[in-house]
């Protein structure tokens, strides 16, 4: 192992509290190919039981690791055939611990445009600059009219000594180490400052709040610092640093310049007004550095809040994809609507299409009784289970109307509501138009939401996640940092609950450890041609489907009506004969080990361990056959909205509400409570108690009882507190 492959495992260890053998044993199995999902569940011995949320920070932080690595080689190489790579220079660089510190380093060499401090190089003004600094010469104009060069363009002694100035300043400016000192100065003492750009008060008012706003750097929240950045993108927010907040207004003088000075070795303070060397570090602070690091600064925070904005999302997108499925239910969707009508499509319990129809029992076609007669017709005909609802326009009016109408026919049909987020998006994509060809878009819609109701996980899939809605701010964000963090959630929850082989979506299979959608794909024309699989090791016969995919992915997939009881469970194939052993010592088939959690109680697992399953792999095992395929997701349950509260207008302060946590975020979360827009449940009213982390109180499709707080309809804002009595 090379030491920088050593460094990093170690760092690696350091930062994650955990042992370098199983950084080490994480990194070589990654290394190999093995996918994170197989490795948490399938490798426990080897790290020693890490789960895939330590391994997916493992996982990001030896990207970032590798990729600073492989920069700060380009960067020595880079000098190196430069001519500049002096051996503190080297030593600076290799001990830099993260990329802005190695840019720093880098930025004096960077090829660029000749900066005027250079052509006053070029001009033979350096000597000058030193004397100057280092001397403190008092007749500086006597000295300066010596290296007067008009050819250079230096003709009389001001622009020689504003020459001399520039060859300073960007000596300063280029110094990494006061760099480094005077950004964390900043970041501890500064504030951001946020004003409203003059004449665009009307246009901003969703900004007000940072109308006239400072906070301290350190302090300062990512939603907020988020929303200042969006205000400022749109041309509506004006912000800056307050390096001196504490600061009296009259003096004049900043802090950092007294801090360059001391960096440099001399007191700021004693210097006289009139000291050119006073005037260089002014003007280096002023012209460069202050410049300089307000823009790191503000980018670096930026990036935080961006890395906190993607946590959140796909927190919020783990907790919707893991939602609690109906299962194999017939469901009736409705994707609501008024002037185009509401579509109405029925899927049986495997989430194929019957039956589909379009009503309007709302204004401004109102045929309300053909309506109730279409939709008896659908639920008496295909015996429907469960009817959803999206909650888009007109779904509380929709909602409201089959109520009364199951009311009227003395049906207790469960009536949901729910999140059509991203529906539009698969309705129009490639992927519905190759399952319904001759669908209409809209239909496909209806469909879409009843199968989500069925598994949300199968139906959520198929869509984009960052179409799915559950986050703030997400069009700002690095999308590709974005993508590949939503990806790893989907994977996770997808190998976490396992598909079924024989009916899974090409969408759902390419999220299995090992596959993608090439190899899902071939995986469901091989299903279409020689029908249902009947056992695992039929996958080899799969194209492009080798021994590594079969490896990672096997585990994941279950058969439910397979010929080897353990082909529908998560034990692996691999482990299959370790099972057969045990059940002969029981005296027992494999097939009666199988949901018998009484007999494997008394199986000793201690005994069974060998050089390739220890002790975790085979509790593991025990545990599965005990409960073969067990989904982690929760019970299923129903939200009921308050029936007459349709809209914003009509909710009353102090009415308790029940509603469905749709998104969380830093400062609280967003709760439905089916007016057409959320309410807000601040972080201070989440709970009686303080609420460091509103994650740890609520997440996204917790059904939740809410207390209307205000209703601000000019600002379209709804604030609901949890505390359901005043305080």
């Amino acid at each position: 192992m090379n030491s920088n492959v050593s460094s990093i495992i170690s760092q690696l260890a350091a930062e994650s509290a955990v042992t370098t053998a199983q950084v080490n044993a994480f990194v070589s199995l990654y290394d190999d190919g093995n996918t994170v999902p197989f490795i948490a569940r399938y490798r426990k011995e080897a790290t020693n039981g890490l789960d895939d949320v330590q391994l997916r920070l493992l996982e990001t932080r030896l990207t970032y690791l590798r990729e600073l690595e492989m920069r700060r080689n380009a960067v020595l190489k880079a000098l190196s055939e430069q001519g500049n790579l002096t051996d503190k220079l080297k030593g600076q660089i290799n001990a830099a611990p993260d990329k802005t510190t190695l840019e720093d380093l880098y930025q004096p060499f960077k090829s660029k445009r000749i900066s005027k401090g250079q052509l006053a190089i070029d001009a033979g003004l350096e000597p000058l600059a030193d004397k100057l600094w280092f001397h403190n010469e008092t007749d500086v104009d006597c000295l300066a009219k010596r290296y007067i060069n008009s050819s250079k363009g230096f003709p009389d002694a001001k622009s020689v000594l504003t020459g001399a100035q520039l060859i300073i300043v960007e000596r300063i400016a280029a110094d990494a180490a006061l760099l480094d000192k005077l950004r964390k100065h900043l970041f501890n003492n500064a504030a951001l400052v946020s004003t409203v750009v003059k004449g665009q008060e009307q246009n901003a008012l969703k900004f007000k709040d940072y109308f006239e706003f400072q906070e301290p750097l350190k302090k300062i929240s990512s939603h907020r610092l988020l929303a200042m950045l969006r205000g400022k993108s749109e041309g509506l927010l004006k912000l800056k640093l307050n390096a001196d907040p504490r600061q009296d207004k009259s003096i004049k003088d900043s802090y950092c310049e007294t801090l360059i000075a001391s960096h440099l070795g001399f007191s700021f303070a004693n210097l006289t007004p009139d000291s050119w060397r006073k005037a260089a570090v002014k003007k280096a602070w002023k012209s460069k550095i202050s410049t300089l690091l307000e823009t790191q600064l503000i980018s670096s925070m930026k990036e935080k809040s961006f890395d906190s904005a993607i946590d959140i999302f796909a927190g919020n997108l783990k907790e919707l994809l893991m939602a609690a499925p109906a299962g194999r239910k017939v469901v009736l969707g409705l994707d609501p609507g008024l002037r185009t009508g509401c579509k109405a499509a029925v899927i049986s319990e495997t989430g194929k299409l019957l039956d589909y129809a379009t009503i309007y029992p709302h204004a401004p076609a109102f045929k309300t009784e053909q309506s109730a007669h279409e939709i008896i017709k659908l639920i008496n005909k295909y015996k429907v289970d469960l009817i959803a609802i999206g909650n888009g326009t007109a779904s509380r009016e929709s909602d409201s109307f089959v109520r009364e109408l199951l009311n009227e026919q003395g049906l207790t049909i469960p009536c949901l509501i729910v999140s059509e987020a991203g529906a539009s998006v698969y309705s129009a994509s490639e992927l519905a138009s190759q399952e319904f060809p001759d669908l209409d878009v809209s239909i496909r819609g209806a469909v879409s939401i009843a199968r989500r109701l069925q598994d949300p996980l199968a139906e959520l899939v198929k869509i984009d996640a960052k179409a799915i809605g559950v986050g703030l701010y997400q069009h700002d964000l690095n999308q590709t940092k974005l993508a590949r963090r939503l990806q790893t959630v989907v994977e996770d929850c997808v190998n976490a609950v396992g598909v079924d082989l024989n009916s899974a979506s090409v969408s759902l299979l390419s999220f299995i450890a090992g596959l993608n959608k090439t190899i899902a794909q071939n995986i469901v024309d091989y299903r279409d041609t020689y029908g249902a699989f009947k056992s695992r090791n039929v996958l080899k016969k799969v194209a492009r489907l080798g021994d590594k995919a079969f490896q990672q992915s096997a585990g994941f997939l279950r058969i439910s009506e397979a010929v080897n009881p353990l082909d529908n469970s998560a034990v692996h194939p691999e482990a299959y004969a370790l099972v057969k052993e045990i059940a002969v010592q029981q005296g027992r088939q494999v097939k009666e080990l199988v949901n018998n959690p009484l007999l494997l109680n008394n199986v000793n697992a201690q005994q069974y361990v060998n050089e390739q399953f220890g002790l975790l792999s085979i509790t593991d095992i025990l545990s599965e056959l005990a409960k073969p395929g067990r989904d982690p997701r929760p019970e299923f349950k129903t939200v009921s909205f308050a029936e007459g509260i349709n809209k914003p207008a009509e909710l009353i302060n102090d009415m308790v509400l029940q509603g469905v946590v749709s998104n969380v975020t830093s400062f609280g979360a967003f709760v439905d409570i089916g007016v057409h827009q959320d309410g807000l449940v601040h972080i201070s009213q989440l709970a009686d108690k303080f609420v460091s982390d509103p994650f740890q109180v609520v997440k996204t499709g917790q059904i939740v009882k809410v207390r209307v707080v205000d209703v601000d309809l000019q600002r379209g804002r709804i604030a609901l507190s949890m505390r359901l009595q005043h305080s």
